[in-house]
């Protein structure tokens, strides 16, 4: 779950703490808990390196996930969205931003495109998206534009409205692969001709290995997109990096 670097110097990796403090707080408390361990107990050689590797490792990652947190969100402001305009062939004239229980991009969209027609759709299911850090976010930031109830196989749109469709850090809290499939197949069914599809994501790669750690799981690599693109009757016109830790696809439907 992704938050939006709009405000102060530092909100969007506040928001990232706030929204996943059950791990920040186990990460201090571990941490804690191997130093006091490790100061006060004769472990054999063996189990005291096994621990302080982990100790390690542990603080790095806990680190290193609020320094790019920060770096993406808030220095580099991935989510203020003022770069998307740079990255769309056309102004779209209808578009739909599809989100998944925290709509921090909405409005963005509405500076963006001043004049066009545009709707909001929320495929949050609890039964499918059961990451904690969902829950509190659409506790802690309910959404301020009016929006569309959805699903990931049934978006409350007919056929061949929109002259875009955005994905904004939202696809892959759909976590079966299928169902991706079954999300990126709406969006083609609600596109019109020459319309197009805008997917944000970070990858499951080596970068935001090193920036999240095991973490990086819950991203999806890019070889599995491309499947799933595939598979949905979409093509690639054009992949680009938004900071090292983010990409940008934007798809077109396959002829």
């Amino acid at each position: 779950m992704k938050a939006d670097g709009a405000g102060g110097r530092f909100e969007g990796v506040v928001k990232i703490v706030r929204f996943n403090v059950r791990f920040y707080v186990l990460s201090v408390i571990g941490l804690g808990g191997v130093t006091v361990l490790l100061a006060t107990t004769k472990l054999p050689l063996w189990l005291a390196a096994m621990l302080l590797c982990g100790a390690v490792c542990g603080a790095f990652w806990t680190l290193s996930s609020l320094l790019v947190s920060w770096y993406v969100y808030d220095h580099a402001g991935v989510t203020r969205w003022r770069w998307l305009a740079g990255r769309v062939p056309a102004c779209p004239q209808r578009w739909v931003n599809v989100h998944a229980g925290l709509d921090e991009s909405t409005a963005a969209l509405r500076n963006l495109f001043p004049g066009a027609e545009g709707s909001v759709v929320d495929i949050y299911d609890a039964s499918e998206m059961t990451e904690p850090s969902i829950a509190r976010a659409r506790r802690l930031h309910p959404s301020a534009e009016p929006f569309r109830q959805g699903r990931y196989d049934a978006l409350p749109l007919p056929d061949n409205l929109c002259d875009a469709v955005f994905l904004l850090f939202a696809a892959h809290e759909v976590r079966a692969a299928g169902h991706r499939i079954q999300l990126l197949r709406e969006t083609r069914r609600v596109l019109r001709q020459g319309g197009y599809v805008v997917l944000v994501e970070h990858l499951r790669d080596w970068k935001n290995f090193l920036a999240f750690g095991p973490g990086f799981f819950h991203f999806h690599s890019r070889r599995n997109w491309l499947g799933v693109f595939r598979d949905a009757g979409l093509v690639v016109e054009q992949e680009t990096s938004v900071t090292p830790f983010v990409a940008c696809f934007l798809l077109r439907r396959a002829r």
